[in-house]
């Protein structure tokens, strides 16, 4: 049997590969397309409640994601895949600022790029407190703590806590406010994944911008919608 030799310095290459700069920005680009693709989903089954029969559609919608195991499977990826975003955007941010502990005499401002990609670190911030906040109001209760009550299909009646929650006009401003730190956090990090990733050419650079673009708006107003919608009394 021919032995297998394996190179310490091929395992440390590896490894070094995963915690260059380059190799954080490859792990933030493959995790924020990842979370990107989730909001298309998570999306579409928040906006069942514009049927405005009482949540009934919605439920079944909660339902579905709450029963299916390969959504429940893809929960715990999706879990995995948001802290290593998370970290990742930390390690970078306090790499950027060791790299340069003081500013620039002169900052060039919109000149070198868009303030929202300027501060990538402030909206993730804000995006991570309104996820604490959100996943304490639905995801907590829909999994471990129960629902008590049902609708009339028999579902847990998950659209009769988001009624109750969006009532409260502080929650409402805080998802709105978190929704503009969305749109602002996917306009600079939809484009840049795919540039992080090599997946960009000059034939298709204009086209990626403009999805990105039409994504990062419309994800954001559907989502900025509902709490609005329901606390205004548009959808009962």
């Amino acid at each position: 049997m021919q032995k297998i030799d394996i190179n310490p310095n091929q395992m440390s290459g590896f490894g070094n590969a995963f915690s260059s700069s380059i190799g954080k920005k490859f792990i933030m680009g493959i995790t924020g397309l990842f979370l990107v693709l989730f909001l298309i989903v998570h999306c579409f089954i928040n906006a069942l409640i514009f049927f405005n029969d009482g949540g009934l559609t919605f439920n079944i919608g909660a339902h579905f994601m709450a029963s299916n195991w390969i959504i429940r499977a893809g929960e715990i990826v999706l879990f995995v895949g948001l802290l290593a975003h998370i970290f990742q955007a930390l390690r970078l941010t306090l790499q950027n600022q060791k790299a340069r502990p003081v500013k620039y005499a002169v900052n060039a401002g919109e000149a070198n790029s868009k303030w929202y990609s300027r501060s990538m670190g402030l909206l993730g911030t804000l995006l991570l407190i309104f996820l604490i906040v959100h996943l304490s109001n639905f995801w907590v209760v829909s999994r471990f703590t129960g629902i008590p009550t049902v609708d009339a299909n028999g579902h847990e009646d998950l659209y009769a806590v988001m009624a109750l929650t969006f009532q409260n006009i502080w929650i409402v401003i805080l998802y709105t406010l978190a929704m503009i730190s969305l749109c602002y956090h996917l306009l600079h990090g939809f484009a840049s994944a795919f540039q992080t990733l090599g997946w960009n050419h000059s034939k298709y650079n204009g086209i990626i911008k403009s999805v990105g673009v039409w994504y990062s708006i419309l994800i954001s107003l559907l989502f900025a919608a509902m709490p609005i919608a329901v606390y205004a009394g548009l959808i009962h």
